[in-house]
């Protein structure tokens, strides 16, 4: 292989001539800079090398392991345990936990993740949804998302699949996805939303996700067993809020009213 030194002499250039040839032009610096902070994942590697074994680590998302406590999640990401939704509270507890990039306290890099939704089941963290900012990602292809992925957790596969979505309507949305890495405990799914042009990834660990999927439907079928139940109580609460509210009208207006 020539060396820049050999190819000066060859082409008898300054080394200042030899500079701005070798420059890549700014839109494609530019380019190669939004690869390579998406997901904080370096891409100096070769694209065509085998990642090592230590890299394909898909027990985690960045510093989130799955099987982590929703307070140590919580505390990580700056927001209070009481800040996550309950979505079910049986047979199994089931929450969700919001971030929202606008409420990273780091401005050092502008972080390509604009949401991170958090799914507990029973305080464990079984489940990461990650859309990504359509501006931090703009002039991203397929294949620069694939290949920036892949440096992390290794060679993709590309699956004629759908990914279910939601974690609280027995994951009743569901996206297309465009390539996954994958082990037997874990699941990497990326997907186009089908909403706007942006990228997001659904992970997932496969052995806490059976037991929340097997959870949430036996609550939405608790649920719409008790729902008439449920209903005419409701009902019947209301209708004595408003015979009491009636009756306490009544006892200001009847001594005041005059024919």
């Amino acid at each position: 292989m020539l060396s820049v030194a050999s190819l000066i002499r060859a082409q008898d250039l300054k080394p200042s001539e030899t500079k701005a040839i070798l420059q890549r032009p700014p839109a494609i610096q530019e380019l190669e800079l939004q690869r390579q902070r998406f997901l904080g994942f370096s891409l100096q590697a070769d694209p065509v090398s085998t990642p090592s074994i230590n890299a394909q680590d898909l027990s985690r998302y960045r510093e989130f392991q799955f099987g982590m406590s929703l307070p140590a999640i919580a505390k990580q990401v700056g927001l209070e345990p009481s800040e996550a939704k309950v979505i079910h509270q049986r047979p199994a507890l089931i929450q969700e936990l919001n971030w929202r990039s606008e409420l990273s306290l780091s401005s050092s890099q502008p972080d390509p993740a604009r949401t991170i939704l958090f799914s507990f089941y029973n305080g464990e963290l079984f489940r990461i949804v990650v859309n990504y900012d359509r501006y931090k990602t703009e002039g991203l292809t397929t294949e620069d998302v694939v290949e920036a992925i892949s440096a992390k957790y290794g060679t993709a596969t590309k699956p004629s699949a759908e990914i279910t979505y939601s974690s609280s309507q027995v994951y009743n949305d569901r996206e297309a996805v465009i390539a996954r890495w994958e082990d037997s405990q874990y699941s990497f799914n990326l997907f186009r939303s089908s909403y706007q042009p942006t990228f997001g990834m659904i992970a997932f660990s496969k052995r806490l996700d059976a037991l929340a999927r097997a959870a949430i439907v036996e609550a939405i079928r608790l649920d719409e067993q008790e729902a008439p139940r449920r209903e005419s109580e409701r009902q019947q609460k209301q209708d004595e809020e408003n015979r009491a509210t009636q009756e306490k009208a009544k006892l200001v207006n009847r001594p005041q009213f005059r024919p």
